[in-house]
């Protein structure tokens, strides 16, 4: 938006400087018609920006695809929001190019998850900061969850009882946490004024939560057994009352490995639990995955907890994996 804004202002100032001879104006219409092409060319550019024309000019970059599903819905047409993870990423791998950076370091505001999510962007971040770029970390925001004692879960850095979770999307409410906390920022730092929209989307997550108890409640309490690809379901089974038996990649972090120790004891939990399916997710090695379900009889079934449906909805995206849940536990 930098170079469109600019480009358009240098093109008004050639063409109505008075005084200039018919030669100089044949050139201002010049400049103005490579002017144009510029921003043509700058508007078709754009790989996973959002359409331009908000109605503050302002522009918001979200690093990770739910979380910017959020802002998009908080924000509207308020602002131009960004984001920069293609949708189904790993956000534990995913690493931003230099035209990613330009785009961070141009924004007006940058929204982060935060808790080390985003590994691979730390570099970025500094590089944005130093450019005056103000920045809202979600899980400032918010209850951290922070992995409890027993969960069965190796002793990995990120796993020893105590570290905090970066996975907050999970859980509606905590996400109506976040969007409590960014509207007042929106308007103090951008001058952006989302209350109403905000109220709205904070009642709305309320009912998503209200619908998501009601069809996890449909498992009997004993059946209420996790099992993932790697650590991402703290927040979702605190909310709901469920149980993280284990892993198949033992961390909060897709970049673990597991070793043949670690499945050993995971079958192990997995036929003492009686669990009836075990729920892969981007990053998780899918022949392991069928391994630990051919050798414990559990259903290996795939949980997009890291990727968007089609239609983009934060809401849709939680209401598919509540129902994934259910139908493969009870």
């Amino acid at each position: 938006m930098t170079h469109i804004e600019t480009t358009s202002r240098d093109t008004v100032r050639a063409g109505t400087t008075p005084g200039r001879s018919g030669r100089l104006g044949r050139r201002a219409v010049a400049m103005a018609s490579i002017a144009g092409i510029a921003v043509l060319a700058a508007a078709c550019a754009g790989g996973s920006a959002a359409p331009s024309g908000s109605s503050s000019g302002k522009s918001i970059v979200v690093t990770y695809s739910v979380l910017g599903a959020v802002v998009k819905d908080l924000v509207g047409s308020a602002a131009t929001v960004t984001v920069l993870m293609p949708n189904g990423s790993d956000p534990h791998d995913w690493a931003p190019s230099a035209k990613d950076i330009e785009t961070m370091t141009r924004a007006d505001l940058l929204v982060e998850n935060g808790l080390n999510l985003e590994g691979g962007m730390g570099d970025a971040f500094n590089q944005a900061e130093k450019a005056g770029v103000k920045r809202f970390i979600a899980s400032d925001h918010i209850s951290v969850r922070h992995v409890g004692a027993g969960e069965g879960i190796d002793t990995s850095a990120d796993q020893v009882a105590g570290a905090p979770d970066p996975h907050l999307w999970m859980d509606p409410l905590t996400m109506k946490d976040v969007v409590a906390a960014l509207a007042p920022e929106l308007r103090a730092d951008l001058g952006i004024d989302v209350s109403a929209r905000a109220a709205d989307l904070e009642a709305r997550l309320t009912a998503l939560n209200d619908q998501l108890v009601a069809i996890l409640n449909t498992v009997p309490a004993p059946e209420r057994s996790l099992v993932t690809g790697h650590e991402s379901l703290g927040y979702f089974a605190q909310r709901y009352g469920y149980k993280l038996i284990g892993a198949i990649i033992p961390s909060l972090s897709t970049q673990a490995e597991s070793s043949a120790a670690s499945l050993a004891a995971l079958e192990a939990k997995i036929r003492a639990a009686g669990v009836k399916a075990v729920f892969t997710e981007v990053g998780t090695d899918a022949s392991v995955a069928q391994a630990v379900g051919t050798d414990t009889g559990a259903k290996v079934v795939e949980l997009t907890t890291h990727a968007l449906p089609p239609d983009g909805s934060y809401f849709t995206f939680m209401t598919n994996i509540a129902n994934l849940v259910a139908e493969n536990l009870k």
